[in-house]
């Protein structure tokens, strides 16, 4: 037992002491005691004994109904769920169909580490005792069956023989599930009535049912899909069988070319071995021939053979006599040559005189001439001896001469200083020029920023920079394009504090000028751009509200308009519009002082390191409200630019290109002067040269003369004496003569020699002709029979070599013809048609297996829809019939109620067995339509008022063996609940009908009852059951 201070639940339905009214008590005990005197009125698997033990609410309790209705009630919190809990599961049900705890062990008594629960049934033949203890430490259980322990399958089999389903709503309604009875689909619905008061082949005709249908649809979707690939491979086929006709008709001209292939070869040999049998008999007759000729012609050769023989030692001596000739005939050619030398040198002392004659001419001839040469430089040293004194002259214009090379000098200096100057520009020059395309570069690439953002603005760009002679006033590049941040630290203050829009805007001094480009460019062009005109009066200089220096007690160190550089009209309209000026830029010690900075007056907006601060002031108040954001990282204006300093670099490209251009001017006016001074220089040294010429003719006419008397005197001592080499020559020419006359004897003598040997081979040749001649005229005779021969002898030889040719070529043929007629045909068809024709066949085995297929699939599919007809009529009618009835009983509860009711049975297609449902559909108002019952439609007493009704139509069918619904009446109003409690009484206390329990914690509907009606006939067998808490 628990502690005094708790409460205690009894239920001792024997004792009366407990009944808050004795005579309503003693009413039920009469009831109860009748009931149990005759247990006959019990349907099997009624519950006849409930036995609770720390369970819940209860220390210890015990139940025992009636066998038709039985009230429970009492106050909440009495334990009247924790009966229906106690039933659930003892009878083996899960915690999840009372929806209160999912573990069991929390339906033990707190405080308690066991409890149990017992369960008597009714059954023919003998009670069944379900009892379960329940340990709340492990959530495990101990099951007996009639005092035998047992497993919970065992007790879920004996169950479900009694058709017990505390799982289905419409035998057991808990609190927490009353709600889930509306929520119920009409498939759901119609199951659980199935389950609950159909017969028990009803459910399982419905399963098969859907089973069948199952199959049935996946045999429509098999026979479809067979049916639909047996007609594509007809298609197919139908397609191929042309390739397949023209197969076969290849096949057959193939088998007679076979035929004719295996025969070439035979004929072919045939032709050849008659052609060599003829070749062979040819070639033998030509032998004979042979032999006949070459006996015809043997006594002729034989006589040749003589001939040759004496012609032989002639022939030898021939040869002698022509050496020795050879030889006396050089030996006279060696003579001759010897003659000819002598002859020769005869000739070159002769020439060796000529050319001394010539020699002593020509010396007469320049002894002549250097005579006249002195005698005319004599004249001329004359002239020159009365012209004056050039010295003077020539020392002025050597004066001259070194002025302009001191001249030439200083310009060359001056040149080479210019040249330096230039190469030292130029360096500078290039290096600006790199310093002015690496900013132009990071230019470029904020350009690229701006076309991958917004490729209007920088079409728009592209035409400004080519129409910009058309604006009067200045007009600036969008802002992102020439603002340039000092340090790429403060580019993302600036950037967050400007709108993207401006920083895309392209500014304008004049506002003719911004209508001018707008026209262009967004009328005519069709682009999308910003434009602003800066402010007539500059702003860009405006002095900030307090100074810098004020505020960096606060950590401000700068004014946004400091970090940057623009052109006075961006800078104008940036502090008239964005008051850049006026913005300071603090660290993190702003940060840290933030509550005491937006107190200071003046400040609007201001930044710290990470995040921008805006600051309102209330006009009527003076409350400040102040707003936050992160300061976002830079997209365009990280690139920096000092514009300061690309200015500088124009300037000095332009200063070095100025100088650059003055050297230039200056080196070609030194240039002009050089070539003056050459010329100048020239013209001296001409003048010069005449002066010196003209002073040094006299000492040169006076060297040449005495130079070419000289000459003369050497010219007359060398006198050639003709006469003396005159009969020196005719000695020498007296010498070679005698020599001459030795030769030519030797010669003469050889001659003679060379004359009689020629005679002697003479007379040889005559001989020698005489037997030749008798030769040729044998040789004539016989040529014609040699002829013949040779023609033979060639003849035997070509038939020879053709009899070979053919014996192997026969051969060949053979061993090909032998070979041709043991094999099968060597060429093969085309792959593509071989692949066709197989895949042809295949195709025409694969449809009559299809074919086959489907017919057995159609005959299944037949067999399932009769099998479904069957089970159809089997499952439908008697549903149908069950449907009507509990619509007849749902109708008359809801007309005795003056309200609308009925129950059909609901499918949309007859033939999906899974989609059929049961539709409740009620009417609770005169004015309103017959509505399906939802969870939303109808209000919550009205779901109730349904739900009850349609669980007591199905109460009167009596199918199982015990209904629990458990405080169903909440939410109903006084009357629905009296009528409800009125049908549930009467239908509930019919001996035909079930065991019925009625959980309810109002006792109103018993006290408004009348003690006669107690004792009616509806009210026999009823047992009252009042809870109390002590």
């Amino acid at each position: 037992m628990a502690e005094p201070s708790k409460r205690q639940r009894l239920s001792h339905i024997n004792s009366s002491s407990q009944t808050s009214s004795k005579s309503l008590s003693s009413i039920f005990t009469d009831s109860q005691d009748e009931g149990l005197e005759g247990e006959g009125r019990f349907v099997e698997g009624s519950i006849l004994r409930i036995t609770m033990k720390n369970f819940l609410t209860y220390d210890y309790s015990v139940v025992h109904p009636g066998p038709n209705l039985n009230m429970i009630v009492g106050a909440n919190g009495t334990g009247k769920s924790s009966i229906v809990c106690a039933i659930c599961l003892c009878l083996a049900g899960k915690t999840a169909v009372l929806g209160r705890g999912d573990k069991v062990g929390l339906y033990v008594k707190r405080g308690c580490k066991k409890g149990h629960v017992e369960i008597e049934l009714y059954k023919r033949g003998g009670n069944v005792v379900i009892f379960r203890e329940i340990h709340a430490e492990n959530n495990q259980s101990l099951w007996m069956l009639n005092d035998r322990q047992c497993s919970q399958k065992a007790v879920e089999e004996e169950v479900k023989a009694l058709r017990i389903q505390v799982s289905n709503l419409c035998q057991f309604l808990p609190q927490e599930k009353v709600g889930e009875f509306a929520k119920m689909s009409k498939i759901e619905l119609l199951e659980a009535t199935e389950k609950s008061v159909g017969p028990p082949e009803m459910y399982e005709y419905h399963c098969e049912l859907k089973n069948f249908r199952n199959k049935e649809r996946e045999l429509e979707n098999v026979v479809k899909e067979k049916a639909s690939f047996l007609e594509k491979a007809k298609q197919r086929n139908e397609r191929n069988k042309h390739d397949v006709n023209r197969y076969y008709e290849k096949k057959r001209h193939l088998d007679v070319i076979e035929l004719l292939e295996k025969k070439k070869p035979w004929v072919e040999y045939e032709t050849t071995r008659k052609e060599l049998e003829g070749v062979k008999k040819e070639r033998d007759e030509a032998k004979k021939q042979l032999s006949s000729l070459k006996q015809t012609q043997a006594p002729m050769v034989k006589k040749i053979q003589q001939i040759d023989e004496q012609l032989k030692p002639t022939e030898a001596q021939i040869k002698a006599k022509t050496a020795a000739i050879k030889e006396a005939s050089l030996k006279c050619k060696q003579k001759q040559d010897q003659l000819d030398r002598k002859n020769k040198e005869i000739d070159d002392i002769k020439q060796k005189f000529r050319l001394k004659q010539m020699e002593e001419e020509d010396h007469q001839k320049r002894i002549s001439n250097t005579r006249r040469t002195i005698e005319d430089l004599k004249a001329e040293l004359a002239k020159v001896g009365d012209q004056p004194d050039v010295t003077p002259r020539i020392n002025a214009v050597n004066a001259d001469l070194r002025r302009i090379q001191e001249e030439r000098a200083k310009i060359e200096g001056e040149k080479g200083d210019l040249r330096r100057e230039k190469d030292n520009l130029c360096a500078e020059s290039r290096m600006l020029e790199k310093k002015l395309n690496d900013m132009n570069n990071m230019m470029n690439a904020k350009e690229e920023k701006l076309r991958g953002r917004h490729r209007d603005t920088h079409a728009a760009l592209q035409w400004l920079r080519q129409n910009k002679q058309l604006f009067r006033g200045n007009v600036h590049e969008p802002m992102m394009l020439v603002i340039n941040v000092k340090d790429h630290r403060f580019a993302k203050y600036v950037e967050n504090h400007i709108s993207f829009h401006d920083l895309r805007a392209f500014v304008f001094q004049r506002k003719d000028d911004m209508e001018k480009f707008m026209i262009e460019v967004r009328d005519k062009m069709n682009l999308k751009v910003n434009s602003i005109c800066a402010p007539e009066e500059s702003c860009s200089k405006r002095p900030p509200s307090r100074n810098i220096e004020s505020l960096r007690r606060f950590g401000f160190f700068t004014y946004l308009r400091e970090m940057f550089d623009a052109p006075d009209e961006v800078m104008s309209y940036l502090c008239h519009q964005y008051r850049v000026h006026d913005v300071p830029v603090g660290n993190e010690r702003t940060k840290s002082m933030i509550k005491t900075v937006i107190e200071e007056p003046y400040l609007k907006v201001l930044y710290t390191t990470e995040e921008r601060y805006t600051v309102k002031r209330s006009f009527y108040s003076n409350k400040i409200s102040t707003s936050n954001s992160a300061v976002h990282p830079s997209q365009y204006l990280t690139i920096t630019v000092d514009a300061e300093e690309k200015r500088q670099l124009e300037q000095q490209m332009k200063s070095c290109e100025s100088k650059l251009r003055d050297i230039d001017e200056r080196m070609k006016a030194l240039q002009k002067e050089a070539v003056a001074l050459d010329r100048r220089d020239n013209e001296l040294l001409a003048e010069k040269k005449g002066l010196s010429e003209l002073k040094g003719k006299k000492r040169q006419l006076e060297q040449k003369i005495s130079t070419k008397q000289d000459s003369l005197k050497q010219m007359e001592q060398n006198i050639i004496d003709l006469t003396k080499i005159e009969e020196e020559t005719k000695q020498k020419i007296a010498a070679v003569n005698a020599e001459k006359v030795t030769v030519v004897t030797a010669f003469m003598a050889q001659m003679k020699l060379r004359a009689k040997l020629t005679m002697e081979k003479v007379h040889l040749a005559l001989e020698t002709v005489g037997l030749t001649a008798e030769k040729n005229k044998l040789e004539n005779d016989c040529r014609e029979g040699a002829s013949e021969l040779r023609t033979t002898d060639q003849k035997c030889s070509r038939l020879e070599q053709r009899k070979l040719q053919l014996t192997d070529q026969c051969k060949g043929l053979l061993k090909r013809a032998k070979a041709m007629c043991k094999m099968q045909p060597d060429q093969s068809l085309p792959e593509d048609l071989r692949n066709v024709v197989d895949e042809y066949n295949r195709r025409e085995q694969e449809i009559k297996q299809m074919e086959k297929e489907l017919e057995e699939k159609s005959n299944a599919l037949n067999a399932y829809r009769q099998n479904i007809s069957e089970a159809k009529e089997r499952w439908l009618n008697p549903l149908k019939h069950l449907v009507e009835q509990i619509n007849e009983k749902f109708s008359a509860f809801f007309r005795s109620m003056q309200c609308a009711g009925e129950v059909d049975l609901h499918s949309e297609n007859e033939e999906e067995y899974d989609k059929y449902g049961i539709r409740i559909r009620v009417k609770f108002h005169a004015t309103t339509q017959l509505h399906e019952l939802t969870p939303y439609h109808q209000s919550g007493g009205e779901r109730s008022v349904s739900t009850m009704l349609y669980l007591m139509a199905l109460q009167e069918l009596n199918r199982c063996p015990f209904r629990v619904v458990d405080e169903i009446n909440q939410g109903m109003d006084p009357v629905n609940e009296r009528r409800v409690f009125d049908i549930v009484v009467r239908t509930a206390c019919k001996e035909t009908t079930s065991q019925y329990f009625f959980i309810t914690p109002k006792v109103s509907v018993l006290c408004s009852c009348r003690l006669p009606d107690w004792k009616s006939q509806w009210y026999q067998g009823a047992v009252y059951v009042p809870l109390y808490a002590k």
